[in-house]
């Protein structure tokens, strides 16, 4: 299976890439109608930089040829959770993690072996330079050494009273890749877990936990982001589940067809179906109403008050709105289509009249 999974096609490659060259040199709407010509250059500027991190940093056609080419959607989903120009450093760092999270995610779910996702989960709990010796094949000591290169990078640009921060986006990050082992020894075990099982374990590998608190990490807003902060959504506030919950229930309706033809482990639909002994179709209803539920605490956590302020929860409240967009209709982010095209092209390369 692993060299089969080795040889599967890389779909879009070049596609993404002259999407993303047209839109780094674009005026898109991020910038306001009223901007100056500098804005506009600084703005520019900014959308390149982050391309040249995945280019050259990641270079993952050379270093990482299994995984998506996703780079301008990746960088619509990053633009989704903060368009605001005064949180441009943690837009900066949040794109960096979530590149890195799609190819570890790829690793995971379609192209490692077993063994070689132990020996990188090992490798991940030890956070350890001496480490990279252990890891084989090579693209596994590629890619655990990148990641620790960015996140020592992430500490420098903080103050040392600060770096608590990166810490507890490292964190949350060990705590995803955790959750991916787990599902990868599901899937070599031949277990179906029963749907109480699976979510302890898929809300965590939606990605939507690492996902807020790697959004904060790089927010500066009047020091509302706090060791207190962290700390409370490390205990996965309802908020924080309600969000995860909308990611993973989109994502589950949206791609597990696709997912089941291949070797992979069973979704929320197939182990619902088995549980309850329903059709598909009762299944994807039943996620769908959890959905609707779960936006419904979403919005009930902005009508009350809690240990955080609004500018951090309103980064859930697009997270979810991100989903939304790219998975109310298919998996837009896998599958590129229309939706994507057109969010891209409104967003970030028609110029405002």
């Amino acid at each position: 299976m692993g060299d089969l999974l080795r040889s599967f096609p890389k779909k879009y490659a070049s596609e993404d890439k002259a999407l993303w060259k047209h839109m780094c040199w674009s005026i898109g709407p991020v910038v306001s109608a009223g901007s100056s010509q500098s804005e506009e250059l600084v703005y520019k500027s900014h959308h390149s930089k982050n391309y040249s991190y995945i280019i050259n940093c990641l270079d993952s056609a050379h270093n990482f040829p299994f995984a998506r080419n996703r780079i301008v959607e990746l960088y619509i989903w990053v633009l989704g959770v903060y368009y605001e120009p005064q949180y441009s450093f943690a837009r900066n760092i949040l794109v960096k993690i979530v590149a890195l999270t799609s190819i570890a995610d790829d690793i995971y779910d379609s192209y490692g072996i077993f063994e070689e996702h132990k020996l990188l989960i090992e490798a991940i709990d030890r956070w350890d330079k001496n480490s990279m010796n252990k890891l084989h094949p090579e693209y596994l000591q590629k890619y655990y050494k990148i990641l620790l290169q960015s996140l020592e990078e992430f500490e420098q640009e903080f103050e040392k009273e600060e770096t608590y921060k990166v810490y507890y986006g490292k964190e949350t990050f060990k705590r995803l890749l955790r959750g991916y082992f787990e599902e990868a020894q599901w899937l070599n075990e031949g277990y179906m877990p029963s749907l109480e099982e699976h979510l302890k374990v898929s809300l965590v590998t939606s990605g939507y936990f690492m996902l807020m608190a790697s959004s904060l990490v790089g927010m500066k807003s009047n020091n509302i982001v706090t060791k207190q902060v962290f700390e409370w959504l490390s205990k996965d506030p309802k908020i924080a589940r309600a969000t995860a919950s909308v990611c993973r229930y989109m994502d589950d309706v949206a791609g597990h067809k696709n997912e089941q033809e291949r070797n992979h482990i069973p979704s929320t639909i197939e182990c619902y179906m088995k549980q309850y002994d329903v059709s598909e179709e009762e299944a994807c209803d039943e996620m769908n109403r959890r959905v609707v539920i779960a936006w419904k605490e979403i919005n009930e956590e902005f009508l009350k008050p809690t240990e955080a302020a609004s500018p951090i929860l309103v980064r859930a409240l697009n997270l979810a709105r991100v989903i939304d967009l790219l998975y109310k209709n298919g998996d837009n982010y896998t599958q590129v289509g229309k939706v994507t095209k057109d969010s891209v092209a409104v967003l970030l390369i028609d110029p405002i009249p």
